[in-house]
């Protein structure tokens, strides 16, 4: 979907297929005829922004075969689908029964890390509408926390500055300039906006900034406005915004809403839970932690990594963190030019809600999706950007 903003220029917005896991070529090439066109479809729009994720097998396929990208583009163009961007955060693997920690490796110390980040590019290349010249991928922000020192630093902003180097000599090679966002989330070495400022300065290079997931952003009670403003100040660019939604517990102490937690406390992602206290941020690694005794304090609300339907606001006593969402999303476009060209949809926690808030089969899954994206297309045309055909 693609929107005129008031000072001439177009917005992208996209929802992202790691919610329809798939490891191989073929899986991806069934998404788009089981879950992305069928989306299309209800939203009665001839063309739909998807942003695609990329395992590590379907993504090699493509950068060695030529005419297999060629095949891929084709098929996007016949089902009214475009990518502007991708999602190389997850490696592969993300549709496995337990995720949890393995979504962080490889991390930006492994040469991987950056050989898989330059097949994306590579592949996003020729995957661009003909009238697009500027893709993002959203990635990792530098790695889990734990067993990183300044070695693994040192380590991780070369892989970095290689890779810039690399999308410096991509875009002389085919005129199509990527960017890469580093992608802000709680326990990993950069958690926050504000962590992110030391290491792309350090890096120093516009094909390199970040990702700024509204999720995240809640999750570690980060002020939307005041983050993107110290972001502004520091020179980072804003590369893509993924919109998303926390999970929210105003009352944490209080039983009822420990139980209605618990029903979220589920075996497949890390769901890092948070707490702002007089003292900074307070925090566990997954929701089951917090709630097993006394690891959190109750005292004020907790918000947990946990992507929420944006559309559906889980039921009382909990809430989600959508007023964080249309904050930021005020902040990124609203103004008299936008921070970022590329948004992106990022509910891919559907089939790990509570059993009664799954969809039952595809179409009730089309339908929600749907749904996420016209809540999203609303706040846009809200904030006075006009809907492209």
């Amino acid at each position: 979907m693609r929107f005129r903003h008031p000072d001439g220029t177009t917005v992208h917005l996209a929802y992202c297929t790691n919610v329809h896991p798939a490891e191989t070529l073929d899986g991806v090439l069934a998404q788009l005829r089981d879950h992305c066109e069928p989306v299309r479809r209800r939203l009665g729009r001839d063309r739909l922004g998807i942003g695609l994720w990329l395992a590590r097998d379907a993504a090699h396929a493509l950068v060695s075969d030529p005419s297999a990208l060629r095949a891929l583009r084709t098929e996007l163009d016949r089902r009214g689908l475009e990518v502007v961007t991708l999602n190389g955060f997850p490696y592969d693997g993300f549709g496995a029964e337990e995720v949890k920690y393995r979504v962080y490796k490889p991390d930006w110390t492994d040469p991987e890390r950056l050989d898989h980040t330059t097949a994306l590019a590579r592949v996003l290349t020729g995957l661009l509408p003909d009238d697009v010249t500027e893709g993002t991928i959203s990635t990792l922000p530098l790695a889990w926390r734990t067993h990183y020192d300044d070695a693994s630093a040192d380590k991780a902003h070369t892989a970095l500055r290689t890779l810039a180097e690399r999308l410096d000599a991509l875009q002389e090679l085919t005129g199509r300039s990527i960017r890469v966002g580093l992608e802000p989330e709680p326990g990993c070495v950069v958690e926050t906006t504000g962590d992110a400022i030391a290491p792309l300065t350090a890096i120093a290079h516009d094909r390199i900034g970040i990702c700024v997931d509204t999720c995240h952003l809640a999750t570690s009670f980060e002020d939307p406005h005041t983050a993107l403003d110290a972001l502004t100040t520091a020179g980072v660019p804003v590369v893509k915004t993924q919109l998303s939604a926390a999970l929210h517990a105003e009352h944490p102490h209080l039983p009822e809403v420990r139980e209605a937690l618990a029903a979220f406390d589920e075996p497949r992602f890390l769901h890092q839970t948070r707490t702002a206290t007089s003292a900074g941020l307070r925090g566990t690694d997954d929701l089951g932690e917090a709630l097993a005794g006394s690891a959190l304090p109750e005292g004020a609300p907790w918000r947990a990594h946990y992507h929420v339907p944006l559309h559906a606001a889980p039921a009382t006593p909990l809430t989600g963190t959508l007023p964080v969402l249309k904050s930021a999303l005020t902040r990124l476009v609203g103004g008299p030019h936008p921070l970022t060209h590329h948004l992106e949809v990022e509910t891919y926690t559907w089939q790990a809600l509570p059993p009664e808030l799954r969809p039952r089969g595809r179409t009730q899954l089309a339908d929600g999706i749907a749904a996420e994206l016209t809540l999203a297309r609303d706040l846009l045309t809200d904030l006075g950007l006009k809907e492209l055909p």
